[in-house]
């Protein structure tokens, strides 16, 4: 699907000056992407620093579509808060150590996890 010049295609997944009808079109497919992984299976992208952590109280595919969309103010204020990050060497050693499953969602080149939220 094709937007409008000077944006990529939605399956390109990056597209500026979004609207709201098209961040909810962006919102769903996303969503229907969304799929429960092994962290063990994701350690390679971990080590090659492309792993994002979303916190529980945040609501992960609003973050994929903040980041697709490059809302750069939105995702600083969740980096600042804490809400979304890289994933940290002690964090990824628990998750594999408890064979942790989670939540994930591709937004290239990130592929963003959330624990316990599905």
């Amino acid at each position: 699907m094709l937007c409008p010049k000077n944006r990529r295609t939605i399956d390109g997944s990056r597209f500026v000056n979004a609207s709201a009808q098209e961040r909810e079109v962006l919102y769903a497919k996303l969503n229907l992407e969304t799929a429960t992984m092994p962290w063990r299976e994701l350690q390679r992208y971990f080590a090659s620093g492309n792993i994002i952590s979303v916190t529980r109280d945040v609501d992960m595919v609003r973050v994929a579509v903040m980041m697709a969309v490059d809302d750069v103010a939105q995702v600083s204020r969740l980096l600042g808060g804490g809400q979304i990050g890289r994933v940290t060497d002690g964090q990824a050693q628990a998750w594999f150590d408890a064979d942790t499953v989670l939540w994930t969602v591709v937004v290239k080149p990130w592929i963003l996890v959330q624990a316990g939220k599905y």
